[in-house]
């Protein structure tokens, strides 16, 4: 089961965060965690593996421009089907943004938090397919114009 997503810069700064059921954590240890997960993340060379062990969790990241993407997850889940998450994530953000930046994020995150609930519910991975994961989205962007 997923745990957290976040989107972290490369000056360790989050720019996007969500969690799932079974984190009961204050506002406070998720600052601290999320710093230490972006410190870890950003100290990692691109030889080493994007999937290591973090506390009671694993970590699956990716870093695509001046982003790293990470996921937060449990024993349970497949290692590479979350990398794969991560990857059809970016490429449907592309989609929607014309090449995504983190300016894109910062600007539009209610659109980037509903693609991402269309792709993960409840902390499971539910849909990936790129035309299912927009619709929702771009029928939003019609009926606000």
């Amino acid at each position: 089961m997923l745990r957290f997503f976040l989107l972290v810069n490369k000056q360790g700064q989050t720019r996007f965060s969500r969690y799932y059921s079974g984190m009961p954590i204050q506002a406070e240890e998720r600052v601290l965690m999320e710093a230490d997960i972006a410190r870890k993340c950003l100290k990692r060379s691109d030889v080493q593996c994007s999937i290591f062990e973090y506390g009671q969790y694993k970590l699956a990241y990716r870093r695509y421009a001046s982003l790293f993407f990470v996921i937060g997850f449990d024993e349970e889940e497949n290692h590479l089907s979350i990398l794969e998450l991560v990857q059809a994530y970016v490429e449907i953000l592309n989609t929607y943004f014309d090449n995504v930046c983190e300016l894109d994020i910062m600007f539009n995150i209610e659109k980037v938090h509903v693609i991402l609930e269309e792709m993960v519910s409840n902390g499971r991975i539910v849909e990936t397919n790129k035309h299912n994961v927009l619709a929702p989205v771009l029928e939003m962007n019609k009926a606000s114009r």
